[in-house]
Parts: structure tokens; C-alpha cells; sequence
């Protein structure tokens, strides 16, 4: 979290930067441990101020800044970073702020937890960094063709392989849920288990849920760190069928939420809709 609703979201809410140009790069003061900023901030700003904003874009997780004379500001929130152009939560968590000429005034990097990063890139390093042999195809655009040839072969947990960033880019913990729900299938059938229909139906259950996560800006969970560019919940939390919900009632059947572990990490589904031996039982 934030997963790619979210950044998205992010993506959308700052769309009134591009055209501006960087006038000032402006680190607050803080005694938390500092974000990663690279290259170090004197040369960051050396390349970027003065520089036009031409577009905003998304790579899986990460947010997109691209500027004139090829280079790219990529913002990588990680667990609770959020990128605003209203008042952030509070100023003790403001990692970064850039004031703009033109359009929006300025943005802020916010980060509770100070793991996300800031990273000021070339293009051949944004290929050598994001590029395709890094990083899969974005989980909105996959088809359900290429999605069975990437990950049709591993004998992988479908659910612990849908997190996998090289394989296809953008879902999360949260999501990986919700989908595997909204198509059927249980989190722990192997990759190669899968049959055709069940690829088709993942790749729709894909695309379906993360549209309507966007539409809602996005999933704000109890600890309400995640907020959209102005400082808003997102409301996507209120429609999760299955993600933080044991011991609910489904909201497709009649069955219970059930919750388990995997990869260390917490996975939720309906026993009831997606069971675990449908298709042993079938072949049977």
C-alpha cells in the first residue's frame, strides 16, 4: 500500500503540474530519518530546477514526473508515501516539496514511515531501471494471454505470483485479494494448476477491480494513512468484498471470510466461492 488504485489516483490528482516548470526543490527540516533522494539533493536540483513539467505518468507503484530534455522525477511511495498539492496530514512527515511556476504553485512528498524514495533519472537509466526486463506489464493493460505465459508455468501460489512486479506490475497485497475473490479462485492454487477460462476470468476480475478502486480514488484503510492529492479519503474501502473482512459474511454467498498466511502476509477469500479443489474435483 499504496498499490496501484492509489498511485494512479496520485497520478490523477497532480495532473495540474504539467506545463509548470521547477522553480525550487525544498527538503524540510526533520529529525526522522531522511527518505532516499537520489542523485544526493545538491545535483538533483542542479538537473531538475528550471526544468518543464511535459506529462505525468505510472509505472506499476511508482509515480512519473517526465521533463523536458529527457530526464524523469520517479516517485515510488512504498508503504505510506503520498504525493499532494493541498495541506498534508500533518508537516513532521513532508520529505520533499517542489514550488512550480505556472498551474499548481507546488507538490509535496509526504511519508509517514520514510521508506518511499525520490529518484531523478536519465532516460537510458528509467529503461535500465523500469523498463520491460524490470518490470511487468502494467496489471490494467495485460492481457489474459500474456498473463497465463508469464506466470502460467510457476508452480507459485497464484496469489503469492500476482505480487511478483516482474511478472505484472501494479497489484498489491490488498488487491491480489479482492480480484482472486471477484474471479473465483482460491489464493493458493499453483500458477500451473490454472486452466485457460480461470486466466480469462483472473485478467477480468484484474482489470474490473482496479478500475472501480480508481473511480472510488482508491482504498483507505483503518489506519488512514492513505489519502488522495487533496488531502481526501479514498472510499474504495467500503466495496472490498474480502480483504480484512474474517469471520464476515461474504457479500456474494452465504459463507464466512476466512483469513490465512502466506509469504508472511495476509490473504482473505470465501471458502465457498473460490474452492480450493474445483478443478481436481471436475477432472475426477
Amino acid at each position: 500500500m499504496p498499490e496501484l488504485p492509489e498511485v494512479e489516483t496520485m497520478r490523477r490528482g497532480i495532473a495540474g503540474v504539467i506545463g509548470s516548470q521547477i522553480r525550487a526543490i525544498v527538503r524540510p527540516r526533520s529529525k526522522l530519518k531522511p527518505i532516499e533522494i537520489s542523485p544526493a539533493l545538491p545535483r538533483f536540483r542542479r538537473r531538475a530546477v528550471g526544468r518543464t513539467i511535459l506529462d505525468t505518468g505510472r509505472v506499476g507503484k511508482r509515480l512519473v514526473l517526465q521533463l523536458d530534455r529527457g530526464d524523469a522525477i520517479v516517485i515510488e511511495p512504498r508503504m505510506t508515501g503520498l504525493v499532494l498539492v493541498a495541506d498534508p496530514p500533518n508537516r513532521e512527515h513532508l520529505r520533499l516539496g517542489f514550488s512550480l511556476a505556472g498551474g499548481v504553485p507546488e507538490f509535496w512528498f509526504w511519508d509517514q514511515r520514510g521508506l518511499g524514495s525520490v529518484r531523478l533519472v536519465s532516460a537510458d537509466e528509467f529503461t535500465g531501471r523500469y523498463g520491460p526486463d524490470q518490470i511487468g506489464p502494467d496489471a490494467l493493460h495485460i492481457s489474459s494471454e500474456e498473463l497465463a505465459a508469464r506466470l502460467g508455468r510457476s508452480r507459485r501460489e497464484i496469489k503469492v505470483a500476482l505480487l511478483d512486479q516482474k511478472a505484472v506490475a501494479g497489484v498489491g497485497n490488498l488487491y491480489a485479494s479482492e480480484l482472486l475473490h471477484r474471479a473465483g479462485i482460491h489464493p493458493r492454487r499453483p500458477c500451473d494448476r490454472l486452466h485457460g477460462d480461470e486466466w480469462r476470468r483472473l485478467q477480468a476480475a484484474m482489470r474490473q477491480v482496479l478500475e472501480e478502486a480508481i473511480l472510488y480514488e482508491g482504498s483507505t484503510l483503518s489506519d488512514g494513512t492513505y489519502r488522495n492529492a487533496l488531502n481526501h479519503s479514498g472510499s474504495y474501502q467500503h466495496q472490498h468484498r474480502v480483504y480484512d473482512r474474517a469471520g464476515e459474511a461474504c457479500r456474494t454467498c452465504d459463507g464466512r471470510i476466512v483469513r490465512i498466511v502466506q509469504c508472511q502476509r495476509s490473504s482473505f477469500f470465501c471458502p465457498n466461492c473460490q474452492p480450493l479443489r474445483r478443478v481436481r474435483q471436475a477432472k475426477a
